[in-house]
């Protein structure tokens, strides 16, 4: 369907009128060139090393029993065939393992195996788009979630740059967003202590410590080790830094990675609010710029609404003028 040029006109000056009052003052403009918020020493993550990771799965399992969940049997963990296809996060799953061997493999020639699950950002975008606090980042650099505050409206869903977060739709009365708590939430077994994940592999491709001392060790990997790892550590700079922390032996982008911006997208969105807001216009004035924007781009003619030109055919245009009378020897005759 052709959208209408007025409407267009109105929607491109309604945006340029947006983006000016939110962005147009220097000090906006010096918010959003800082990427992120101050991170914390102290904040905790995970070193995950692919090149380690054998898929026993055995994280899955003990996640899920951390978490209250059914933990597959042993049985089910050595069923490789899960593997045919990639699995996503779900709402009673909160870590993955999935395998790329599909002309991806490592420095040894064996597939590679990815743990996916909440990345933990310094600026996360789901506490930023909370509107009740549900989302929140702890001291200890985990992200948890209140299931209490929140109301449901999975906005943490819809701007997660990595889609992690997911929700119980199957839930009728009590639906939660289900996702990686670095085993901080309460009720869990390991809160306050290295995540369950973590203990149990078995192969020490993961390593829980403070984010600063684990960056150091992933670029001395690196820099002794240049045949086996890329020169990137995955999550220092996506986003605005994560608490987990990538390194492999494999360009990310072949291993189902987003490629995300280093700023935090919090920095842009909430600026764009603060200028409206704060910096530039209160909410009625900015509804007045809107009703300036449409009388600007209001149609001036007949022939701006769509109606048909000297040399189109009228006939094919719809019209809404009401049906003629039948024809006066058609009248009261039955159909």
């Amino acid at each position: 369907m052709t959208e209408n040029p007025s409407r267009r006109t109105f929607l491109k000056t309604a945006a340029l009128a947006g983006v000016y009052g939110s962005v147009a003052s220097p000090e906006t403009e010096r918010a959003m060139a800082s990427e992120t918020r101050h991170t914390s020493e102290d904040w905790m993550g995970v070193l995950v090393d692919l090149t380690k990771c054998n898929g026993c799965r055995q994280c899955e399992a003990a996640c899920q029993e951390a978490a209250g969940f059914t933990a597959p049997t042993k049985e089910e963990l050595l069923d490789e065939s899960v593997f045919n296809e990639r699995r996503p996060l779900g709402p009673r799953s909160y870590t993955m393992v999935n395998r790329f061997d599909t002309g991806t493999r490592d420095a040894e020639d064996r597939p590679v195996y990815v743990k996916m699950n909440c990345m933990h950002c310094n600026d996360p975008a789901c506490v930023s788009a909370c509107l009740v606090g549900a989302m929140r980042k702890e001291p200890n650099g985990a992200v948890s979630y209140d299931a209490w505050k929140c109301m449901g409206c999975r906005y943490c869903m819809v701007v997660c740059p990595f889609e992690m977060p997911t929700y119980e739709y199957d839930d009728v009365w009590t639906p939660q967003v289900r996702k990686c708590t670095l085993c901080s939430d309460n009720g869990n077994p390991n809160k306050g202590g290295t995540p369950a994940c973590v203990q149990v592999c078995p192969k020490q491709c993961l390593i829980y410590g403070k984010r600063s001392e684990l960056l150091a060790r992933a670029h001395d990997r690196i820099r002794r080790h240049p045949d086996l790892y890329v020169d990137h550590v995955y999550g220092e700079h996506e986003a605005g830094g994560t608490s987990w922390l990538y390194i492999s032996g494999v360009p990310f982008e072949e291993l189902g990675f987003l490629k995300v911006n280093a700023s935090a997208p919090p920095r842009l969105s909430e600026t764009i609010q603060h200028g409206v807001f704060n910096h530039f216009i209160p909410p009625i004035a900015w509804c007045g710029i809107l009703g300036l924007a449409m009388w600007l781009t209001k149609p001036n003619t007949v022939a701006d609404e769509g109606s048909p030109s000297d040399g189109e055919n009228k006939d094919s245009v719809p019209t809404l003028a009401p049906r003629r009378r039948a024809a006066p020897e058609l009248e009261g005759q039955p159909v």
